[in-house]
């Protein structure tokens, strides 16, 4: 197979009725969906979309979005997913932002113009248009720090990820992977999507995720890994006991986004039994980049070893590669890193710099070469001077046995310039108050790294990838 796009006719032509790709309402055998993607493809033809053209998708998760990818890279076209629970005004930026000709989704919403509906008509075959040297997708980050930019990923990059994960990963036809992050984010369509069904297996996508109702989902379906972020294994973990569910077709259970305490890893583990493989990655190295062996010696706290095919490494404020144990940013090198961010060169050529990817991100490795993540240079508390780190913090209050989540920021002081505060929820059924936790930091923690306010909240702010959303807590400490 020379290209991704190939990808639904080379799996039709092999195995005709095997088991493709699912929903809540569709199952697709590989023939019925080679045919709904050649369907697709004559339908955005028809609409217009020819080669280094850009397709929006507005589309919660299901199978119709994976078709549509699909159908617009035979076109030699990109696309950009487009959280559907954005405002009109957010989806309206990034369609424009991203110069998208035609818009797929569902009816009823303003900037629509062409209905989901309407891939299910045939307009005739069109010629195959996909190139290596196309544009595949263009994700949007999340926008912390401003309006979202485009990540502008290539198919070479997508080829090489996916490469990295099903050798990292070990997936092969067995595998059938169960989706339930978002498909507007480049982990679900690289892990949970192409990846497995490059090497032969398949891919369920569950519909809304419901903490009570998600192993339910996995007895039914029998998948054989899922990938979430931590804020899905804390929901899960906070579930009322019971019988252990029956998750024996699950090998594997894979945690990215953010960095996911060690304490959490344990007790998701010892509850159900599965396995968890911590891995690191951006939006802008095309998903992954270090990852807890899956088979091997899995290091919690740690988020795993370089990937196959990349460099990882720490470098100084100067520039320089830092010895081993020495922390610095987080660099990256590779065939995985992103072509630049769309209309924005300064920008680029801030982030890559004579070919590695800076992650912004504080890091180390270990004696035994395993990164460990420190924090972001961006949430690091300059209280008085001294660099305090929020994940060292937020790490001594997860060993609490009633801290459920737990997430530091900075909040303005008049005499020490910032102080960490925490915002806590309790676990389930446990009662704690601040003054206990307070005491509890003295015990792990040097003075000066002691929270100066501990705020009990019932839930911590989200962002759309389901990561703490810091910056409403450090708007919400900046007004106490």
């Amino acid at each position: 197979m020379r290209h991704i796009a190939e990808l639904p006719e080379v799996r039709a032509a092999a195995d005709p009725h095997g088991h493709c790709i699912a929903d809540d309402t569709v199952t697709l055998s590989n023939a019925q969906f080679h045919t709904r993607v050649d369907a697709a493809a004559s339908v955005l033809h028809r609409a217009g979309v020819r080669p280094d053209d850009v397709v929006a998708v507005v589309l919660p998760n299901r199978v119709d979005l994976v078709v549509v990818l699909f159908a617009a890279w035979r076109l030699g076209a990109a696309v950009t997913p487009v959280n559907p629970g954005l405002t009109d005004d957010d989806i309206a930026y990034q369609v424009e932002d991203s110069g998208a000709v035609v818009v797929i989704g569902e009816s009823g919403r303003p900037a629509i113009t062409l209905d989901i509906a309407a891939l299910a008509e045939h307009a005739g075959p069109v010629a195959a248009a996909a190139s290596s040297d196309d544009l595949a997708l263009i994700i949007y980050t999340s926008g912390t720090t401003g309006r979202p930019k485009g990540v502008l990923l290539g198919h070479e990059n997508l080829a090489a990820m996916c490469a990295m994960i099903i050798e990292s990963l070990g997936l092969n036809e067995t595998d059938h992977s169960l989706l339930i992050l978002p498909l507007f984010h480049v982990n679900g369509i690289v892990v949970s999507v192409l990846s497995p069904l490059l090497a032969g297996g398949r891919t369920t996508i569950a519909g809304k995720f419901s903490a009570s109702g998600f192993f339910d989902t996995v007895e039914v379906v029998r998948p054989t890994y899922f990938s979430a972020v931590p804020a899905i294994y804390a929901m899960l973990v906070a579930q009322p006991d019971g019988p252990r569910p029956d998750n024996s077709s699950l090998r594997l259970a894979i945690c990215g986004a953010a960095p996911m305490p060690a304490e959490l890893i344990a007790r998701f583990e010892q509850r159900f039994g599965v396995p968890i493989v911590e891995g690191y990655g951006l939006s802008e190295g095309t998903c992954a980049s270090t990852l807890n062996p899956a088979a091997g010696q899995r290091k919690p706290g740690t988020v795993g070893l370089p990937l196959p095919g990349q460099t990882v490494a720490i470098m100084d404020i100067d520039g320089a590669l830092s010895a081993p144990g020495e922390p610095g940013e987080v660099v990256i090198r590779g065939a995985n890193v992103m072509r630049g961010y769309l209309g924005r060169p300064a920008e680029t050529a801030k982030t890559v710099v004579d070919g590695w990817l800076h992650t912004g991100d504080v890091g180390y490795f270990d004696a035994d070469g395993y990164l460990v993540l420190v924090d972001r240079i961006k949430d690091m508390i300059i209280r008085a001077g001294e660099n305090l780190y929020p994940k060292e913090i937020e790490n001594a209050l997860y060993r609490h046995p009633a801290v459920h989540e737990a997430a530091v920021v900075g909040m303005p002081d008049a005499v020490l310039g910032e102080v960490p505060v925490a915002h806590v929820v309790a676990a389930p059924h446990a009662t704690v108050t601040a003054e206990e936790l307070i005491a509890h930091c003295r015990t792990e923690l040097a003075a000066f790294k002691v929270p100066a306010a501990i705020v009990l909240t019932a839930e911590m702010p989200r962002n759309p990838v389901g990561k703490i959303d810091k910056k409403q807590l450090r708007l919400s400490a900046a007004r106490t």
